[in-house]
């Protein structure tokens, strides 16, 4: 009895593990919307939606913000860790002026433990990346225009 508990139990971490793998899911490629919104700065903007966490304090209600998240340059090397808040309690993510160019963004994603995203910066335009789960773009955009996360929900705007 106590052999075959103690297999169960390891049956069941191996399936944990191999289940929670850190292999990071990928995507293609995302740009800033097509319809063209513009940035405030003449270098381009990069804003990540990553997946919610929450957060406690004392005996304060529970609040939720955008997990940090990672900023490689587009051979791999890491520039950046982002604290992905613009307050203590603000839910809003923070958003980066960088120089125009590729970038891949490692954060978390809803459902994912790791998201590797490609985004494409543009000078004076915006790129979003919305990993939460909780972007929903115009009703009539056409499927082909959206990156969309391998459950379903759309991620952003496909550049080529």
């Amino acid at each position: 009895m106590k052999k075959s508990i103690l297999i169960m139990m390891g049956a069941a971490v191996a399936i944990l593990v191999t289940g929670c793998s850190t292999t990071p899911m990928a995507f293609a490629p995302v740009g800033p919307n097509p319809a063209g919104f513009q940035a405030i700065t003449a270098r381009g903007q990069l804003e990540v939606f990553s997946a919610l966490s929450e957060r406690t304090e004392g005996n304060n209600p529970n609040w939720y913000q955008h997990s940090d998240y990672y900023l490689y340059d587009s051979h791999g090397r890491r520039l950046e860790h982002v604290d992905n808040n613009t307050g203590h309690y603000d839910q809003s993510p923070r958003l980066l002026n960088l120089p125009p160019g590729r970038y891949i963004v490692e954060a978390r994603a809803k459902d994912m433990l790791r998201a590797e995203v490609p985004v494409v910066i543009k000078p004076g335009e915006i790129t979003r990346v919305h990993l939460d789960g909780n972007w929903q773009p115009p009703s009539d955009t056409p499927m082909p225009k959206l990156v969309n996360a391998p459950a379903g929900y759309p991620v952003g705007w496909r550049v080529d």
